[in-house]
């Protein structure tokens, strides 16, 4: 499990927003702790070990066989979604009522979101609305080249299969709040649903692996191999924020479901993915502006 706990390369997930958006002319800026957990890149790794990855990578010539696609099908699905810890920075800004507008920086990926809130007040602390529900949905965009992490295992199994990945991802949560306080002066609860969808490009460029042919001993080179596929998933989540004006801790977690669907892998082999992603999170919040 160690060797999975590595900083990942995924899409922000974690819905830390509020239904109710950054008042127009304020700031909120801060930072967010998640760790990733995707049970298929954990079931995909389980019969992967050092030993097999180092026997492989020391042949002059390697046979297509199936502990060689479970190599591949491990860079595969932790590229979809790996196990590992991430942490980002962000700063969002209320540009106009009833829309903010944020960026945030997440292990060399850049984010850029919009949220729209279509239910609630658009008021201060010092000028407060009718209380009630707030309601918002929003867009997120991010796109990034995929690596596999430095450590042991997975610089080996780079090396192996020469692989590289770049993904493009959005993210569509609808967000509803309840207010601690007069315009969440306190903080807030938060829940909703959200959709994410995700563009992918892979390939594997290895120079020594071959294939045997059916019913003959020769074998032949194996062709490099580039793909591209996309998934859609579903997910839920809550969230808080508790704090006093100015300064706010975030609890957060969301649940989603995909199926990656079908990939190929080296020597027209087929791979199927699908799982569960749990992302727990802790982030802290600073609000400036003149409604504070």
């Amino acid at each position: 499990m160690g060797l999975l706990l590595t900083a990942g390369c995924t899409a922000p997930r974690s819905v830390i927003h509020s239904g109710k958006v950054t008042p127009k002319g304020e700031f909120k800026v801060g930072t967010n702790y998640a760790f990733n957990v995707a049970t298929q890149p954990i079931g995909a790794l389980s019969d992967v070990t050092l030993g097999l990855v180092n026997d492989l990578k020391n042949r002059d010539t390697v046979v297509l066989d199936d502990q060689v696609n479970g190599v591949s099908r491990a860079a595969l699905a932790y590229t979809l979604d790996p196990v590992s810890p991430s942490w980002d920075f962000y700063v969002r800004y209320g540009l106009v009522e009833r829309v903010d507008v944020g960026y945030k920086y997440a292990f060399g990926s850049h984010v850029f979101d919009a949220m729209y809130q279509f239910m609630g007040s658009t008021g201060t602390p010092k000028n407060p609305g009718k209380p009630g529900t707030y309601g918002s949905i929003g867009l997120q965009y991010s796109s990034r080249d995929s690596k596999l992490p430095g450590k042991v295992l997975w610089q080996n199994i780079d090396d192996l299969l020469q692989y590289n990945a770049s993904r493009t991802d959005i993210l569509v949560p609808l967000v509803f709040s309840t207010s601690f306080g007069p315009e969440e002066e306190i903080g807030n609860i938060s829940y909703g649903v959200a959709y994410s969808h995700t563009w992918i490009n892979y390939h594997f460029n290895p120079s020594n692996f071959v294939q045997k042919q059916a019913d003959r001993q020769d074998v032949i080179p194996i062709r490099p191999l580039s793909a591209k596929n996309n998934y859609g998933a579903f997910g839920a989540f809550v969230n808080a924020k508790i704090g006093f004006k100015y300064a706010y801790i975030l609890p957060a977690l969301s649940i989603y479901y995909q199926n990656y669907g079908k990939y190929e892998l080296l020597g027209g082999k087929q791979t199927e993915l699908k799982g569960l992603t749990f992302i727990p999170s802790l982030g802290l919040q600073f609000q400036f502006g003149k409604g504070r």
